[in-house]
């Protein structure tokens, strides 16, 4: 045998060797380096209230940094843009929510596609909605004397949101349907901020995530009048559901998920997933869930995927119905 191919078929042989040795160890070592998780809210908001915990204990069982990245505006949509162009290498990821699931139906002229540009990975927290109060602001003690005082004050009362086109807004949308009231809406860059104006008295009620609302609830600084759906929350045992109250469809669940940016290399999934799983499944974690009023989720890959998929068509419908217009 020639001596130069023999060479050749050994450099070749080394060389494949080396590409599966380098893929194996880029599937079974992810995180190498520090993680990015783009959050499209700013900080104090019902996202960063799971976003934060998820972060810090990443970090435990890793040893590697999960930096949050807050890009608050345009409802969530000024952050998806971002996050849909970062480093499709496994080291950029995106936090959404359900609001993303509703701005293709509010937003006509969206720079990215949240089926289209994105990877989905894994469902991480579900929360029902709250109707909440500022108490000096709103005499009312219940859900059906604030219905009986909105109905009586057209348009006088108002509830803050996370934006036009999120989940506060349309929730609002759907209550005013659902009881035949008119109540203001005040968009905000987010939750955070609408929250501090709502604790501060500078508007009047809130339809908001439980992830966010929780703390001030039970401080006293908030009243929640009624959670969404058809069962009570445990971590609010005392606080009514809508279908108590005479609203049996009125159902809005805040949930939040993780994305990465599409071409993200498809044996870094999986690991993504996984270590995220383990977050997850932390005691510490489990326990911040319970007292926000989330569930642990367990929909992954393709069927978070279609879950969002579903969700885009929900709300559409509800849009629809609502005639909600980015104001």
């Amino acid at each position: 045998m020639n001596p130069s191919f023999q060479r050749r078929d050994v450099l070749r042989v080394a060389a494949a060797g080396a590409a599966v040795l380098c893929g194996a160890a880029r599937a079974q070592g992810w995180p190498t380096k520090p993680v990015t998780m783009v959050v499209p809210f700013p900080a104090g908001g019902g996202t960063d209230a799971f976003a934060r915990p998820i972060s810090g204990q990443f970090s435990r069982l890793t040893n590697q940094s999960l930096i949050i990245d807050n890009r608050g505006g345009a409802g969530g949509t000024l952050g998806a843009s971002v996050a849909s162009k970062a480093s499709a290498d496994g080291y950029s990821l995106f936090m959404g929510a359900v609001h993303h699931a509703i701005a293709p139906s509010v937003y006509p002229k969206l720079d990215y596609d949240i089926e289209k540009d994105f990877v989905p990975l894994m469902l991480l927290a579900n929360v029902p909605q709250v109707v909440v109060v500022n108490p000096r602001r709103v005499a009312a003690t219940n859900i059906k004397e604030l219905i009986a005082l909105a109905k009586a004050n057209p348009g006088k009362l108002n509830y803050g949101s996370a934006g036009a086109g999120t989940s506060h807004h349309l929730a609002g949308e759907l209550f005013k349907i659902q009881t035949g009231t008119f109540i203001t809406h005040i968009p905000y860059r987010g939750a955070g901020p609408a929250l501090a104006d709502l604790i501060a008295g500078n508007v009047d009620l809130m339809f908001d995530g439980l992830g966010s609302s929780a703390q001030y609830i039970k401080s006293g600084r908030i009243k929640a009048l009624m959670v969404a759906g058809a069962k009570r929350n445990p971590a609010f045992p005392d606080v009514p559901c809508a279908a108590e109250v005479g609203l049996p469809d009125y159902t809005v669940t805040t949930w939040y998920g993780l994305w990465a940016p599409k071409r993200t290399p498809a044996d870094v999934q999986p690991q993504i997933v996984a270590e995220m799983q383990k977050v997850l499944a932390a005691d510490d974690i489990k326990a911040i869930w319970a007292q926000n009023g989330s569930e642990i989720p367990t929909l992954t890959g393709p069927a978070y995927g279609s879950f969002v998929n579903a969700e885009i068509k929900r709300w559409a419908a509800v849009v629809k119905a609502s005639g909600a217009k980015i104001e």
